[in-house]
Formats: C-alpha cells, structure tokens, sequence
C-alpha cells in the first residue's frame, strides 16, 4: 500500500484526537474518566520535572515564585501544542492527498504542505500559495474554519480561568483574618469563641460551603486552575480547604454548640470537592507520612478550645468520631 493513504488516515485521526482533547478541556463541564489523554501526558510530563527542579530552590517565597509561573506558562504551551499537532494533522492530509498545495513558483511536497498549513491556521493567507486540487481546496476550507473556532475558543477560554482564580482566591485571603497564616482550624475556633460570635462561624461555614461547591464545579472543568498557586505566602486553596475540614470536624465530634448543622453540610461538601479532586487527577489516597494530630496536640487543642469558652467533650466516643471523620479525607 502506498504511503499517502496511511498519512491522511494518520493526519485524520491525529487531527480528531486533538479537536476532542480541546473539546473536553475547553467547553465540556464534565470530568473525564478515560485513562488516556493528551492533556494529562502533557502535565505529569511537564509537572514532574518541575517539581523536581523547585526542590533545588530556596524555600520561600524564591521556590512560591518558580512554581507560580508554572500554570500560566503550561496553559499556553499546551494551546501552542494543540496548534502545531493541528497544522501537522492538515499536512500530512495535505500529502496524502497528492500535494495539492503549490507555490507560484510551481513547487509542492512536504515542505510547502506544512508551510500552507501553518499559514492558514493561522490565517495568514500567503500570496504564493495556490490549491490546485479540489481536495486541497477543501481542506484549506475546513483548516481556515478550524483555526477560526480554535482562536475563539481560546479567547473565550482565558477570561473564565482568570474569573475563576480569582473567586477562589478571594475567600482564601480572607481566611488569613479568621484562621492565621497558614490557617489551622484550632485558630478559626479560636477566634470565633463566645456567643457572640457563633452565630458568624455558621455563617462562615455556609460561605466555606458555596466556595468548595464552586472550587468543585470550576477544577473539574478547568483542571489547569489546581496548578495556579496563591499570590500571597502562606496562602494556598489547598491549605484553607483543609483548615476548613478540619475545623469542621473538630465542631463535629468536640464541641457541643449549635454550629453543628453548618458544619456537618461544609463538611460534606468540602469532602465531595476534595474526593472529586483526587479523581480528576488520578490520585491514590495515601495515610500522611507524618500524623498532623497525634495525641499530645489533640490535649492542647482541648485545653485552648476550653480556654477561649467552647464546651469541648472529652470522651471515649467523641475521639472516636473525630479519628473516623478525619479518616474520610
């Protein structure tokens, strides 16, 4: 079999393969299970040696600066990815079908398929290219089309990333006031002791509430947004969401005040977006190498709860619960 057969074959799917990933990365809302996928290659590629290579820099705000450029500049590689394997996709259609594409100098192959592709992604339209064929007439077609709505979608793309750091970023700054920098939950209890302020700590959970629903919604939809890091130090969504559970948890199984009910349904949607979360990014759940509340610090945690005026059981059955909502995340 001839070779120009196989490469429109080959550029058809490669062309299809890429359309979909931007379809699903771009405009589907909905979380994609399969396995493969060119955009998850693309970032356990590119992360890892990232990663990596932060370690050799400073802690701080040195290693915050390095990582933070990570997802802007992703973002736009992976965009300028899905153009090139587009223009490769039109070439080798181009050259399977005869090489319709030709200069005015009457040259074509190859060389002039990829150039002509190229230049009409991008709507360049070069002067000194001519279709002869009716199947190149077609494919400039469908190429200058496909440009057009790739663009577009890309313009429209930006814009919603952007709006959608910046809600999550608000109430994480936010916390700082409420919980400390790096927020704990011991300091949000901390700080809302007293009668008088718990009638705000549940209004505080239903905020927590609406902000994991949307972190759910726009991080399954937008996975790129997870590798934006927060501007200021010791901020992050992933510190504050877990601050946030925790703080739940500890109203939950300690504390024998009114703010259950907000917490236990902050609780449950902070847990959904954080279970979701793993999904998306195909994350096994691993026990923490280090116990972040071992024994001594739970006293602690009792005694300054006490201390600021929140009735805190000290039972059998209340460490229980609290061991076993912990374990849920």
């Amino acid at each position: 079999m001839s070779a120009q057969p196989l490469a429109f074959a080959a550029g058809a799917v490669l062309l299809l393969v890429v359309l979909w990933e931007a379809f699903e990365t771009i405009v589907s809302p909905r979380r994609v299970s399969r396995r493969f996928r060119l955009t998850r290659l693309f970032y356990r590629v590119t992360w890892l040696p990232c990663r990596a290579t932060a370690t050799l820099v400073p802690q701080g705000r040195r290693r915050e600066g390095f990582l933070s450029v990570f997802g802007p500049i992703s973002l736009l590689v992976l965009l300028m990815i899905w153009a090139a394997l587009i223009v490769l996709g039109y070439a080798l259609m181009q050259w399977g079908a005869g090489s319709g594409m030709q200069t005015t100098a009457g040259r074509h192959g190859w060389t002039t398929d990829l150039y002509a592709c190229g230049a009409t992604l991008f709507t360049l339209t070069p002067g000194d290219l001519v279709p002869a064929s009716r199947c190149a007439r077609v494919l400039v077609v469908l190429e200058a089309g496909t440009g057009i709505g790739l663009f577009a979608l890309v313009i429209g793309y930006l814009p919603v990333i952007s709006q959608a750091f910046s809600r999550r970023e608000v109430n994480v700054s936010l916390l700082d006031a409420r919980a400390g920098s790096p927020p704990s939950a011991a300091e949000l209890m901390i700080r809302h002791a007293g009668e008088e302020h718990r009638q705000v700590l549940s209004a505080l959970f239903e905020q927590w509430e609406a902000w994991c629903a949307d972190l759910l919604e726009t991080h399954v939809s937008f996975p790129v947004l997870a590798y934006y890091r927060s501007q200021h130090a010791n901020q992050s969504w992933v510190a504050a969401l877990t601050a946030v559970l925790d703080a739940c948890v500890l109203v939950l199984a300690l504390s024998e005040d009114q703010s259950q009910r907000a917490a236990r349904l902050t609780f449950a949607m902070a847990r959904h977006a954080a279970v979701d979360l793993t999904l998306v990014f195909a994350l096994r759940p691993l026990p923490p190498q280090v116990e972040r509340l071992p024994p001594d610090e739970l006293a602690q945690v009792r005694e300054a709860l006490r201390a600021a005026g929140w009735r805190v059981r000290d039972t059998p059955d209340a460490e229980a619960k609290l061991h076993r909502l912990r374990a849920m995340y």
